[in-house]
């Protein structure tokens, strides 16, 4: 499975190697910047979108079940956290997140790079999480 985003708000997923297309979303009002598979649910993915938002897709119920709010720019990259609980967003607006799918709010804001958050991985099994940015470092945050 191949998911792909595009200029037009959509994403696509893919089979390999017919390349059928298996499901289209819509709900970005914006360009799609980043999507990542739910490490334990196989029917669910996050994306990131120029559109400032993060959002979470339920593939059994064909659409988006949550919007996550809060960033200023544009979001470059989302991921998940191994327990599928948590997910972390980069922004443009110099931060990254942690959000609380469960509770379905932020509960971290990482700030502290002098540029755009470009991308964000959580390290698995642990709260340790690690951010690249156009100010051309790498940090490690503790998300306790």
């Amino acid at each position: 499975i191949v998911v792909t985003g595009s200029d037009d708000h959509l994403w696509k997923m893919w089979a390999l190697p017919d390349g059928n297309i298996i499901m289209t979303g819509e709900g970005h009002t914006d360009w799609l910047s980043g999507c990542c598979f739910h490490p334990r649910l196989v029917q669910t993915l996050v994306t990131s979108s120029g559109d400032t938002t993060v959002q979470i897709w339920d593939f059994s119920k064909r659409g988006c079940i949550l919007t996550l709010e809060g960033h200023a720019r544009t979001v470059w990259h989302c991921s998940w956290h191994s327990c599928g609980d948590f997910v972390a967003s980069a922004s443009m607006d110099n931060t990254s997140k942690i959000w609380d799918v469960n509770s379905e709010r932020c509960r971290y804001t990482m700030c502290g790079h002098k540029d755009s958050v470009n991308s964000v991985e959580f390290l698995p099994f642990s709260n340790t999480v690690l951010t690249s940015s156009a100010d051309k470092t790498l940090s490690l945050w503790d998300a306790r």
